[in-house]
């Protein structure tokens, strides 16, 4: 059993940054593999952003490579989504989630994940 609760979200401007935190609580977040999705409305939940347990492996969607930074600090059991370069759209809610898993590559499908957190906004602004 883990808790997961996003921080971090707000209102930006085009261009600007944004770090998203996800702060986990009850299993030890090492035992996961990590994820951020998105979902806009009338739109699906996607994959953002993947870690392994380890931290040493990582996956992003081809919309947000070279602008978003997905990275775990196991210590703190946070993970967090650095995101830069914002574009409209990337306006979304923001979601992380957790797969407790033994192998250490990141997870991509929606779900195959085990926990999952409120989500924050994200809204970029043009």
């Amino acid at each position: 059993q883990v808790q997961l609760v996003e921080s971090g979200g707000g209102l930006v401007q085009a261009g600007g940054s944004l770090r998203l935190s996800c702060a986990a609580s009850g299993r030890t977040s090492s035992s996961y593999a990590m994820g951020w999705f998105r979902q806009a409305p009338g739109k699906e939940r996607d994959v953002v952003a993947a870690i392994s347990r380890n931290g040493d492996i990582t996956y992003y969607a081809d919309s947000v490579k070279g602008r978003f930074t997905i990275s775990r600090d196991n210590a703190k059991n946070t993970v967090y989504l650095q995101m830069n370069s914002l574009e409209p759209e990337d306006t979304a809610v923001y979601y992380c989630a957790a797969d407790w898993t033994y192998a250490n590559s990141p997870t991509l499908e929606r779900v195959r994940y085990d926990y999952w957190g409120q989500g924050t906004q994200v809204t970029v602004s043009s």
